[in-house]
């Protein structure tokens, strides 16, 4: 068990309704006339990362498999996500993964934030690096489970083969959220089924 977990620092962690207030907090509470650029646009991203999951809260429906394989866990998981308000991949993937785990009460879904908790952060890194959303999900004795993140392997493949042909960040941004809005977090569900599957948790729903 990490010292982390022994901690209990993911229990006390958001909960997915926690960090919705804290986008509205952080968005209502900001002068944008105070801010450096940098902060503009951090702020700006911010914004617009609330409008992505407020869309996705409202029109999204757990594929029928996966909610059934989610039903099957019968132990108590705890899901840790780090993540920051500002990125562009959390809002894409994070009200997925909530309304998933919502079909379990077994499941406790839990927020933090990458900023603030380097040390976990450093845990978890993919490719040496902070990359962000990361979910782990561990057993009620701080087993880890699985992990996933910080993107779909399809979006991930994507986002390395522009960045191997030269493009600039904001052209292959824009080719990546063309991406999640094409998808529809179809990836994300079949990756969750693939991952919930070979925890033994449960049988297998293909």
């Amino acid at each position: 068990m990490h010292k982390f977990f022994f901690d209990r620092h993911p229990h006390n962690g958001m909960t997915y309704e926690d960090y919705n207030n804290l986008f509205n907090g952080k968005i209502d509470s900001v002068v944008p006339q105070n801010l450096s650029p940098d902060e503009a646009e951090q702020l700006s991203n911010t914004k617009l990362n609330f409008q992505r999951m407020s869309r996705i809260n409202k029109t999204y429906k757990v594929n029928e498999n996966l909610a059934s394989a989610i039903k099957e866990i019968d132990k108590p998981q705890l899901w840790m996500i780090l993540t920051e308000l500002w990125c562009g991949d959390s809002a894409q993937n994070i009200p997925y993964i909530a309304q998933i785990a919502k079909h379990n009460p077994l499941i406790d879904l839990r927020i933090l934030l990458r900023d603030e908790n380097p040390d976990i952060m450093d845990y978890y890194l993919t490719n040496g690096t902070r990359g962000i959303p990361k979910l782990v999900a561990f057993d009620i004795d701080g087993s880890e489970i699985f992990q996933w993140g910080p993107r779909p392997k399809e979006a991930q493949e994507l986002v390395t083969k522009a960045k191997q042909e030269g493009k600039p960040k904001k052209e292959f941004i824009e080719l990546l959220h063309k991406w999640y809005a094409f998808n529809k977090g179809k990836n994300l569900e079949e990756e969750f089924l693939n991952l919930i599957s070979a925890s033994h948790y449960c049988p297998k729903f293909f």
